[in-house]
């Protein structure tokens, strides 16, 4: 039994100096991520990735002769290209002549929001580097997918990309498989917008619920006391009593950001009918181009393939760092998002 209690505590004190030591990194590494940068942008040379594709697919149609005679010409091919280009570099520094026109580019951005539309913050710096390169031959495609979420985040979005459109920046949504509510806020936004045949498009309106449990707390006997300076800071509560003033105040409040939603939508798009439109519905891409929700029919990598032709493809992508503890944490907080946004999606989204 002496031998028994000996070993658990020589166990505790094993345990305890691992945890210690645990301790002791996750400190140290959150303290040096700290000191670095907030995020990193990437960039992608999306053209160059497609050329590769093109030319691994010519290569595995060939049989063996035929490949290597195709690998040998091909590397011929790739010098003299790159002395040409040397060259020619040298000769106009010599002389200071001007560099030729840059090629037009195509910056590609991605955003697939999520409820809260968090990815905001990184599209912010997105679209803050496009404006510190981007010329008036240049053009923005950005990759949208999101079902929609709170007000204040896809407006913040939307925003975002209307300082492209500002600055005069020609702007293209592509929308493969949704852009709903706020999503639509934010593609409305574009010059353009492209979508996927069975693509999920519109649900311009707003809504909002919460579950009340206070006849639960009666029936146990506990009082909730909710004080308030204001005679609306709250309307609807979780836990106290609702009255029927308060409940007319919050569909006003719903009418309300429904009614700056549909302005926002026809400010943007001037053509569309849309008292015909707001209803809260949704129409999938065909139906959608039908009603003047968007302007052609057709995936993003149609899109992309089309405007290679004389034109460079740019992928941006501001990725932010997380702490090590972040991690672990914000994990299990997104496991729950998707969690409940899929069952309040579940009775709202038809299925195929």
């Amino acid at each position: 039994m002496e031998l028994l209690s000996q070993y658990g505590l020589f166990l505790a004190k094993i345990a305890t100096v691992v945890v210690a030591i645990a301790v002791v990194a996750v400190l140290i590494v959150n303290l040096t991520q700290r000191k670095r940068q907030r995020g990193e942008l990437r960039i992608t040379r999306l053209s160059e990735q497609y050329k590769e594709m093109q030319d691994d697919m010519s290569l595995a149609l060939l049989d063996s002769h035929q490949q290597k005679l195709w690998l040998k010409a091909q590397k011929k091919k790739h010098k003299q290209e790159a002395k040409a280009a040397k060259a020619k570099a040298k000769a106009k520094a010599k002389l200071n002549a001007p560099q030729d026109k840059a090629t037009p580019r195509v910056y590609v951005l991605d955003f697939k929001g999520s409820m809260d539309a968090h990815e905001v913050s990184s599209l912010r710096e997105e679209v803050t580097a496009v404006l510190a390169v981007a010329t008036p031959q240049d053009q923005v495609v950005v990759r949208l997918e999101s079902p929609g979420g709170v007000v204040h985040g896809y407006g913040l979005a939307a925003s975002q990309l209307q300082r492209l459109r500002e600055k005069q920046i020609p702007l293209t949504v592509a929308v493969d498989k949704v852009a709903a509510s706020g999503g639509y806020m934010m593609a409305c936004v574009a010059d353009k917008i492209v979508a996927a045949p069975f693509s999920i498009i519109g649900s311009i309106g707003v809504v909002a619920q919460i579950p009340n449990f206070n006849r639960f707390l009666k029936n146990k006997e506990i009082d909730i006391e909710l004080h308030t300076a204001g005679q609306y800071k709250r309307t609807l509560t979780l836990l106290g009593e609702n009255t029927e003033e308060g409940r007319q105040k919050f569909r006003e409040d719903l009418n309300e950001t429904h009614h700056l939603f549909k302005d926002f939508v026809h400010r943007m798009r001037p053509t569309l009918d849309i008292e015909q439109v707001a209803t809260g519905e949704h129409w999938y891409g065909v139906q959608a181009q039908e009603k003047g929700l968007v302007d052609e029919v057709g995936t993003s990598d149609d899109l992309l393939l089309n405007l290679m032709e004389g034109r460079e493809l740019v992928g941006v992508r501001f990725t932010q760092r997380k702490r090590l503890l972040d991690r672990f944490t914000n994990s299990a907080a997104e496991s729950a998002d998707r969690l409940l946004l899929r069952w309040l999606q579940r009775g709202q989204k038809p299925l195929l």
